[in-house]
């Protein structure tokens, strides 16, 4: 996220004292800034209890949503689902533009505050089969939409498939699950042991992020190990998640979204070096009747590298539907 905010400055004053060591001043300073993004978005923190026992925790608006006020499509459900080694908070800066959604925005299981069991299914159906029991909880699960980035998106097309009549729309950013479209150049020597998604040390983490993003917005290298020791502690179950999701193709499910016609808006950064941006074309393919937006100076993360343009886009294809 961001941190070149008004009232943030004294706060980052942690940044020139340049420790990268986590220590408890750096830790607290870290979640005065995480909450800042989140109040500013107007997202308060909530928990779920699924019924296997395990917890998800998730963002949601705090706006009420009035039918009468506004138009009903701008009430219905916005489920944002974050990527492999992500979270809620990917999606705290885009949040602040898409006020006028009621946005629940879940740390998947095995990611964020959410429970971290061992021996869980990751893959895309499983998750969103705990997405619609979090909906489903909360009264929401029918005349949603859905957006996710990277491994999000690739879930996000399992919760179409698996509850089309209750899906309205998709949002796929970046996309994985279409792996026919091969592997990107810079991973195609990568293993679970070696992997640039992976962080093993705090070092990890700021390749991690020139890898990810073609221009990262500005966060200290103090904020950024604090990051990397919430990765480090996961990386055991992270490498675990990671062999689950790279074989997890949902080509198949996204014929079915074809099939009920569930439209989709397609957005992909040009400088994408985690999946191809050539994937595009085989999602085309397989969705007859998406939208495809290109960006350009933009990697793996949109929603996080060009807030305002990812966020005018979305906006305005929500807009197309209201006409339909």
């Amino acid at each position: 996220m961001t941190l070149r905010r008004t009232g943030l400055a004294a706060l980052l004053t942690l940044s020139i004292v340049g420790c990268t060591t986590p220590n408890s001043f750096t830790i607290a300073t870290t979640q005065k800034i995480i909450q800042h993004e989140r109040n500013k978005a107007d997202l308060s923190t909530k928990v779920f209890t699924l019924e296997s026992g395990e917890t998800l925790t998730y963002a949601e608006s705090n706006a009420t949503h009035d039918t009468s006020t506004i138009n009903a499509t701008d009430a219905e459900p916005l489920l944002l689902i974050h990527g492999f080694g992500g979270n809620k908070d990917n999606f705290t800066r885009i949040a602040d533009q898409l006020a006028d959604y009621h946005l629940i925005i879940p740390d998947l299981l095995g990611f964020g505050d959410s429970s971290k069991p061992d021996t869980a299914d990751y893959r895309a159906d499983a998750q969103a089969q705990r997405l619609h029991e979090l909906m489903q909880a909360k009264g929401l699960a029918s005349n949603i939409h859905i957006g996710g980035n990277s491994m999000g998106g690739a879930i996000s097309v399992a919760y179409a498939a698996k509850y089309p009549d209750d899906v309205k729309s998709l949002w796929l950013i970046d996309s994985a699950g279409f792996w026919s479209a091969g592997v990107s150049e810079s991973l195609k020597n990568a293993t679970i042991k070696n992997n640039p998604l992976l962080v093993n040390k705090t070092e990890d983490i700021y390749k991690m992020y020139d890898f990810v993003m073609y221009k990262p917005p500005y966060l200290p290298k103090t904020v950024q190990a604090v990051f990397a020791q919430e990765r480090i502690a996961n990386q055991v179950l992270e490498s675990k998640i990671l062999e689950q999701i790279v074989t997890d193709n949902v080509e198949e499910r996204a014929k079915i979204i074809a099939n009920y016609k569930i439209p989709t808006l397609i957005v992909w950064g040009e400088q994408d070096q985690v999946i191809k941006p050539e994937t595009t074309a085989l999602i085309k393919e397989l969705i007859p009747q998406s939208t495809v937006i290109m960006m350009p100076e933009v990697g793996h993360v949109p929603m996080i590298e060009s807030v305002k343009d990812t966020a005018k886009d979305y906006k305005k294809f929500r807009a197309t539907l209201k006409s339909e």
